[in-house]
Order: structure tokens, then sequence, then C-alpha cells
């Protein structure tokens, strides 16, 4: 038993960081969209407001992954909380963890691949 609450214990652990990160993203996309904004509101012209456009539906898109992550985490929290302790170790909730866990790569790597093109073009037009 008491491996199976260190096991769970860890689980939670990798959810809650990743909880915490992604809010932090969010938070940051309410920054660059507020950015973006002040971009918009110089009135640059069409050669700073396509990438603009772009990057507020990107914003958008993200937000919407951001979400859609946060709530499957919920949904794993609630399978870790609701484990039965005298059930042995059978992988099902480290297989479950290990999907969102890719996810999580992907979903970072494209955060970072888009934060990178946003800052570019801040650098470019503020």
């Amino acid at each position: 038993m008491q491996v199976k609450v260190s096991y769970l214990s860890d689980l939670k652990f990798n959810l809650d960081t990743w909880k915490r990160e992604l809010r932090f993203h969010f938070n940051e996309m309410d920054t660059f969209q507020e950015k973006l904004e002040e971009i918009a509101s110089r009135e640059f012209g069409k050669q700073a407001t396509v990438p603009l456009e772009q990057f507020q539906n990107k914003i958008m898109i993200e937000k919407n992954a951001i979400s859609k992550l946060m709530h499957r985490i919920r949904n794993k929290m609630a399978n870790i909380n609701n484990a039965d302790f005298n059930e042995t170790i059978d992988g099902r909730l480290q297989n479950e963890q290990h999907t969102l866990k890719e996810d999580m790569r992907t979903y970072i790597r494209m955060h970072y691949d888009l934060k990178e093109d946003m800052m570019d073009y801040f650098r470019e037009w503020l």
C-alpha cells in the first residue's frame, strides 16, 4: 500500500506542476493579447495587421488547448483521488498519464514556438 501511495503522490505532483504551468501560459497569452491590441491601436497598416490577426487566432486556439488539457488534468486527478488503495498497481493510471505527458510535451513545444514568433513580431512593431 505504501508503494501505491508514493506512486499516486508522484502522479499528483506531475499533474499539479502541469496545472501551474498551464495557468501561467494562459495568463501569458492574456499579456500577449494586450500587446497585440497596443500594436493594433497604432495603425501601422496591413504589414503589421495581417500577422497580428494570425497571432490573435493562435492565442484563441492556444487558450482552447489549455482549457482542454486542464480538463484532462482534473479528470486524472479525480481518478487518482478515487483510486482503490487495496488493488494492485496495474499501470492503468500510469498509462493514462503517459498520453497526457506526451500531449503536454507537444503543447509546450508548440507554445514556445508561438512565443518565439510573437516575441520576434513584438521586437519589430513595439
